[in-house]
Order: C-alpha cells, then structure tokens, then sequence
C-alpha cells in the first residue's frame, strides 16, 4: 500500500479501517469520507494512522495509549461491535478521542448461537443419505437417544445483560427453569421471568451455566477453579463472552476430573490459538472459532457504527458512546 503524500491537502475527513467491514458500511464511508482500507498489522499502518481523523475496528484492534501517541488528528474510534475490552476508553477521552460501538448489534445471534450448541451436545442426530436394513435403523435411533429433555434443566445466566436477558427468555421458552447472577440490581420487568440468586445458589443448581459478563478487567478470570468446582459434575458450561472471562487451565482441569460435564467455548485467550492450548484434545470441550455473532444481519448491524462516525465528525452527538 502506498502512504499518502503528506503535501496533498484532504477535502474530506480521513477514516482508517483497519478490520473487514460490512460493504454497505464501507459504501456509506465512501460517499461521505476519504477511506482508507489498511489492517492494523500492515506495514503502513501507522503512516495513515497519522492522519486519519476517524478509526474504525472490529475485535482484534487493540488501541490503546502507544497507538494514540501516533495518531495526533484523531477524533473517533467507532468499533463496530459490542465489547470495548481491546479499547482504552479513557486513554481516549484523555486524548479527546470519542469511543462509539454498536452495544445491541448481535445480541440475537449470541444468544441464538448459545443453543445452536447446546442442541449439538444434548440432542444427537444425524441426517441419512442412504437407505439401511431395520436392525441397523433400530440401532441407530436407540445410540440417538438424548439423554434429556431441555425442560428437564436449570439454566444459569451468569450476567444479566442485553445478551443474558435474551438468552434468559429463549431458554424460558423451552421450559426451562431459568435462574441468574448479576452484580446489579435488575428490575422486575427487565428480567425476562428469570429468577435472581447467589453466586452461590446460581453454581450450585445450575445444569446449563452461561457466561455473560462484561469485560472489565475485575472480570478477568472470573471464572476460576474455585467457581468450576461449585457446579455440579455434569453441568455444561458455556462461554460466549470473552475467552479471558475464563481461566482455561481451570477449565481444563475440571472438564479432566468431572468427564460427564462439557464445556461449549467459543472465545478464546488468544485468538487463533496455537498447538500448545490447554483445551485442545480434552474430549469433553468443543470448541469454536469465535463465531457466535457471525451472521450478515449481526456483521450488518455492527458495521452500522459508521453512522455515529460520521456524526461525530460532523460535529454532532453520537446514539451509542461507549458507557
């Protein structure tokens, strides 16, 4: 990629995007803005960063106080989804950077994600291409027998969020007795029928526990071993936060000793991770690429932060600062 001519005056606002983007996002910036395409870890990166006004991320970003150092015109971080952990948010407002997200993006595809998995480990199946004799056809409906019913289970909701609220209601629609822990008090009408207990009581009776707690950094490994060892051998455990809300050499430990419990774990600490991860190999974990928000409606929806790009570069109040 060529640097720009640091003599060539710009007519519009420079915006840097450094992360794969919606094309109809894209197309909006374009129509408004001089855009700039060049990832984060591109040797040009930080000779455009100099002079963008505007930044535009998705998750694996990270800025932070050395990246704002160099980013002198910078007026803007609009990150096109959810969680702000990769962002200093306050190194930000030091340097007069606003931060924007899209908060309730891909809420529907977190939550609809959460029992895509869950049905994969408690409902086995599988699809027939060919015909087969009636022993075998017996056989197989007997190996295919789920162990239970989704209505048979407690789920626990560990953070009541936008996310934990909506996965709340969706396991209350199979039945579910649905219980949750959250820091903050919640509202009766915000609860989605579910009911608030203790730390304690939400570890203990849970069957199916999910995590969906923010990402701030007293939450870093909160799950730990002694929280793994409050829940019951054969619970399933299910994080579609943030890969550090876990302790993973916990997890690893706990899934070794409790063989009846799964744990469904789609974020990781790092992303890709390597050879050497700790819940590699474990045949009670299953593990995902990071692909709980991935539909074009939630990529849609997050690529939208553009709109409150644009905003704050004309000089207006954005919808969604970062909190």
């Amino acid at each position: 990629m060529t640097p720009p001519d640091s003599g060539t005056e710009r007519p519009r606002h420079l915006v840097l995007q450094c992360e794969d983007l919606n094309p109809h996002a894209q197309t909006f910036l374009r129509d408004r803005c001089e855009l700039v395409v060049c990832r984060f870890d591109d040797p040009g990166f930080e000779v455009w960063l100099a002079k963008a006004e505007a930044l535009v991320v998705r998750t694996y970003t990270r800025v932070d106080k050395a990246l704002l150092a160099k980013a002198p015109n910078l007026r803007v971080v609009g990150r096109a989804g959810v969680g702000l952990d990769r962002i200093d948010v306050a190194a930000c407002r030091a340097h007069g950077v606003q931060v924007v997200h899209t908060p309730d993006a891909n809420t529907v595809a977190v939550a609809e994600y959460v029992f895509a998995m869950l049905h994969d480990v408690m409902r086995p199946r599988m699809f027939l291409e060919t015909p087969m004799p009636t022993d075998k056809w017996n056989l197989l409906r007997r190996e295919l027998e789920a162990p239970r019913q989704f209505s048979e289970l407690t789920f626990g909701v560990l953070g009541m969020g936008r996310i934990g609220k909506r996965v709340a209601r969706m396991a209350r629609g199979y039945d579910m007795r649905v219980i949750y822990h959250d820091v903050a008090e919640i509202p009766p009408e915000d609860r989605a029928d579910a009911t608030p207990v203790p730390l304690d009581e939400l570890l203990e009776k849970c069957d199916v526990l999910s995590i969906h707690i923010d990402t701030r950094p007293s939450n870093r490994r909160f799950v730990n071993a002694e929280i793994l060892g409050r829940l019951k051998k054969t619970a399933i455990v299910v994080n579609t936060s943030r890969g550090f809300i876990v302790d993973e050499i916990a997890l690893a430990d706990w899934l070794r000793t409790n063989e009846q419990a799964t744990a469904l774990i789609d974020v990781h600490d790092p992303e890709p991770f390597d050879e050497l991860y700790c819940l590699l190999g474990i045949k009670n974990a299953h593990l995902s690429p990071h692909i709980a928000a991935s539909t074009v409606t939630a990529h849609e929806n997050m690529g939208w932060v553009v709109r409150d790009v644009w905003r704050v570069l004309r000089g207006e109040t954005p919808r969604y600062p970062a909190p």
